[in-house]
């Protein structure tokens, strides 16, 4: 079954990036659920398994940033400093 999500939601596929969830795939019990997740960064459209999906941060709420996404993020920038030193080199 496919939900659209109205309004999207925002959150962090692992490996991808931050974006917004425009709909969800639930193939029954026997799997995951789907996410479909425009990313911000990219604008590409990915299909993300609920187990590489996190909220990120919500002050009003007092959810703080979920670990796995900062370490994402970090590892993210840490790639980004060694491709440019690559190319500065």
């Amino acid at each position: 079954m496919f939900t659209q999500l109205n309004p999207t939601i925002p959150l962090h596929v692992l490996g991808k990036g931050d974006g917004y969830a425009i709909g969800m795939i639930d193939y029954g019990q026997e799997h995951n659920l789907i996410w479909v997740t425009a990313l911000d960064e990219s604008g590409e459209i990915w299909c993300a398994p609920n187990h590489k999906v996190r909220l990120g941060k919500n002050w009003t709420m007092g959810r703080a940033e979920n670990r796995l996404i900062t370490d994402d993020k970090r590892a993210a920038h840490e790639d980004s400093d060694k491709g440019e030193r690559a190319e500065a080199a």
